[in-house]
C-alpha cells in the first residue's frame, strides 16, 4: 500500500502539537495576569471625587486619627463614612470661605451627604467585617496601603479572593499589635516568638477555619 503521508507530516505534527502547548501556557498565563490587571481589579487607580479630600494632608500631615471619620470601624462591619458635620467641625473655621469647599457647605446647609466614589468595592456575595479584622491585629494599611501618603485614594491591592486567602492562610503574617493598628507606615519585624504570642493574645482561629468557604461567603 502507498504510503499516504510524506515522512515530513511526522515532524510536522510534532511541531503542531509543541506549538499548541505552548500557545495554550501562553494564552493560561495572559488571562491569569490579565485577571490581576488594574484593568479588571482597579487597583492604583485613582477615582475622582466631589471634594479632592487628600487623606495625606488630613492624616499625614495634621496627625488625624482614622477613626475620627470611621468611627465604626471596631464595632461593625462597616468603617462607616464620616457625616458632613465631621468635616464642618474644623472648617467653620478652617478655610471657611473657601470656594474649594463650596460642596462641602451645600451638603451641610442642605442635610444632604456628599456622594463620594467607592474606592475599595467587594462584592455582595463577599461579607466582610471591618472591626473582626481590627481587632484581631490586621492594621489598615494592610488593606488599604499607606493612607497617611496618599493624596488621593487608590486600591493598593487586587481585592480577588486568592489575595484574602493568602493572609488568611498565614495570620501570623499579617497581625500587629493593636498599639500599630492605624499607624500605616507600620513595618512588620517581629520575631516568630512576639508573632506566637499575638496569635494566642488575639485568639486568632486555626487556618482550616479562616480558609472555610463559609467565612467569607454567608
Amino acid at each position: 500500500m502507498a504510503q499516504v503521508f510524506h515522512k515530513s507530516a511526522n515532524n510536522i505534527a510534532k511541531a503542531s502539537i509543541a506549538l499548541a502547548v505552548i500557545l495554550a501556557g501562553l494564552s493560561f498565563y495572559v488571562i491569569t495576569q490579565l485577571a490581576r490587571s488594574s484593568y479588571l481589579t482597579g487597583a492604583y487607580l485613582e477615582k475622582q471625587q466631589p471634594v479632592q479630600f487628600s487623606h495625606k494632608h488630613h492624616v499625614g500631615d495634621d496627625g488625624i486619627d482614622c477613626r475620627y471619620c470611621h468611627t465604626t470601624v471596631e464595632t461593625t462591619a462597616s468603617a462607616g463614612m464620616p457625616p458632613t458635620q465631621t468635616c464642618m467641625n474644623c472648617h467653620s473655621q478652617i478655610w471657611a470661605d473657601s470656594p474649594y469647599l463650596e460642596i462641602v457647605r451645600a451638603s451641610y446647609r442642605e442635610n444632604k451627604p456628599i456622594e463620594w466614589e467607592r474606592v475599595h468595592d467587594l462584592p455582595d456575595y463577599v461579607y466582610f467585617n471591618h472591626s473582626i479584622h481590627v481587632n484581631k491585629g490586621v492594621g489598615c494599611s494592610s488593606c488599604h496601603g499607606d493612607i497617611a501618603n496618599m493624596p488621593a485614594v487608590y486600591q493598593v491591592n487586587t481585592l480577588q479572593m486568592e489575595w484574602c486567602l493568602s493572609c488568611h492562610r498565614n495570620p501570623a503574617d499579617n497581625i500587629r499589635p493593636k498599639s500599630e493598628i492605624y499607624n500605616t507606615s507600620w513595618v512588620n519585624n517581629l520575631t516568630e516568638e512576639e508573632k506566637k504570642r499575638l496569635m494566642e493574645e488575639y485568639k486568632i482561629r486555626p487556618k482550616e477555619m479562616l480558609t472555610s468557604c463559609s467565612t467569607c461567603h454567608r
